[in-house]
């Protein structure tokens, strides 16, 4: 059975960051995959990559169709063209370990979806945190958030069991959106306590701009929306637990600016995760 896993990755002003990340593919001790490389910026990343010395057949680059579609255009142009059985997402400014493919794939043999725990760094790849990490466990939609409270760019799952596609009218918590997509045919995903994916924390991220907090607050509001009205076909223990994740997430959103002028450099998941606990 085909163990190839295709890695969906939008590029729109990626050229400094791009070689580090396709490296961490290549540096994958699973061989079997293929990497989408979608640019949204009309760049000729195959000749970039070349002038770094990458040139491979697993690579497949495409375009978005525009300039700033947005990386859930891009993404969506990805997965409606692969045929691989496993479709696994990674950013162009992060990096995968060198094991996140084998151990994903080695968990997919039994579960639908698969995430794993972060590594989150700053752009100069220093370590800020972990998010997730702890022993691997079955988690249910309503338990995931409270593992993973932030960012859900680390999702590997079977297409042949459970698919989607992003949600291009969110400004954020697109990957959210999308796992609860996917759960609607799988009533769990395994989790990876390991940090097997290198989260970038961008500048604008850590320093709370004011569209960047606007976007989150809306984003996690469309959410709620959503949820209480039934949209993801959730049994109720799940709406409840991702409700109550979403209604901390926010409070501490209206906090977070005040938070950060009295301490700056406050990774948002320092002042969120004491709420949940």
């Amino acid at each position: 059975m085909s163990t190839t896993v295709a890695i969906v990755t939008p590029a729109f002003k990626a050229q400094s960051t791009i070689v580090t990340t396709v490296r961490s593919v290549l540096a994958q001790t699973h061989a079997d995959w293929q990497l989408w490389l979608v640019a949204d910026d009309g760049v000729d990343y195959a000749a970039l990559l070349d002038q770094a010395g990458i040139a491979d057949p697993r690579i497949i680059h495409a375009q978005s169709g525009g300039i700033g579609r947005g990386a859930s255009n891009a993404r969506n142009v990805a997965l409606e063209a692969i045929t691989a059985p496993y479709v696994a997402i990674l950013d162009a400014d992060d990096r995968f370990k060198p094991e996140k493919l084998a151990s994903a794939v080695a968990a997919l043999a039994d579960h639908a979806i698969v995430t794993t725990a972060l590594d989150v760094m700053t752009d100069d790849f220093v370590h800020l945190r972990y998010v997730g990490a702890g022993p691997d466990r079955l988690l249910t939609p309503g338990a995931h958030k409270w593992v993973s409270l932030s960012m859900d760019s680390m999702l590997v799952w079977d297409r042949r069991r459970t698919d989607a596609r992003y949600d291009a009218t969110m400004s954020n918590m697109t990957d959210l959106e999308l796992l609860l997509q996917l759960y609607r045919a799988v009533p769990a995903s395994f989790h990876l306590g390991t940090p097997l994916h290198d989260y970038i924390k961008r500048a604008s991220s850590m320093s709370n701009g004011s569209n960047v907090a606007a976007g989150m607050i809306a984003s996690k509001t469309t959410l709620l929306t959503r949820l209480r009205a039934g949209a993801y076909g959730l049994p109720e223990t799940d709406v409840t637990g991702l409700e109550r994740f979403l209604e901390i997430s926010l409070a501490a959103e209206a906090l977070y600016a005040d938070a950060l002028a009295t301490q700056p450099g406050l990774l948002f998941e320092d002042h969120l995760q004491p709420r949940l606990q």
